[in-house]
């Protein structure tokens, strides 16, 4: 990976291109964000850099974090996400990281929380469908159905059953960047991403592209 950034997403709207073409696309906060660790291969095995986005008060943030934001001289932050990278030498604690490092064209991996939905049953997780809606059925329209034989007398490993649903990180892959906005600090990609209005999501550089 050479390049990443935080974000909060804004939610989709569309666009125009020259040809007067629709794009549905994610509006993207990204940035900007604060170096507040670095890693070297020489030290620590691997090369990556830690990024703080969203300014925080002191009241939210524990001791040893503080003390973590007071060693890189910089501000105390909400979120902190460490990136991975090939190299990170031009790279140093306290740089500030903008959506200028992306550039429209590029294709980005975009990772997120998918919006929960608790606990749900088989037809809403899992896309069943329900018995027939009939008298003689009885009260079990939506229920998954016979869990299994008397041979081999257990339920197989990955059988689809009701359950926690969404809430899981998930990451869309190669999505192009479409638009960026400097002075708003705004990335538009082309497609939907995970996560509810507000959400935190990593974006980086495409590892398909």
């Amino acid at each position: 990976m050479k390049k990443g950034i935080i974000g909060k997403k804004i939610g989709m709207t569309q666009i125009f291109d020259e040809k007067g073409n629709v794009i549905p696309v994610t509006l993207i906060e990204a940035g900007p964000c604060v170096v507040a660790q670095k890693k070297t291969a020489e030290n620590d095995g691997y090369d990556a850099v830690q990024l703080g986005f969203v300014d925080v008060k002191e009241k939210h943030v524990n001791k040893a974090e503080k003390g973590h934001f007071e060693k890189a001289g910089v501000s105390l932050k909400k979120h902190l996400k460490e990136f991975r990278l090939d190299d990170c030498s031009a790279i140093n604690v306290g740089d500030v990281i903008t959506v200028d490092t992306f550039a429209a064209g590029e294709k980005v991996d975009v990772t997120g929380m998918t919006k929960g939905h608790g606990y749900s049953g088989v037809i809403k997780r899992w896309n069943h469908h329900h018995l027939r809606m009939t008298h003689g059925t009885g009260p079990i329209h939506r229920q998954p159905g016979s869990m299994g034989v008397i041979d081999p007398a257990h339920i197989f490993k990955n059988k689809k059953m009701a359950g926690q649903y969404g809430n899981e990180k998930v990451t869309v892959q190669n999505l192009k960047i479409v638009k960026i906005d400097s002075e708003k600090n705004l990335i538009a990609v082309k497609g939907a991403i995970p996560g509810a209005k507000a959400g935190i999501v990593f974006i980086r550089d495409s590892i398909k592209a």
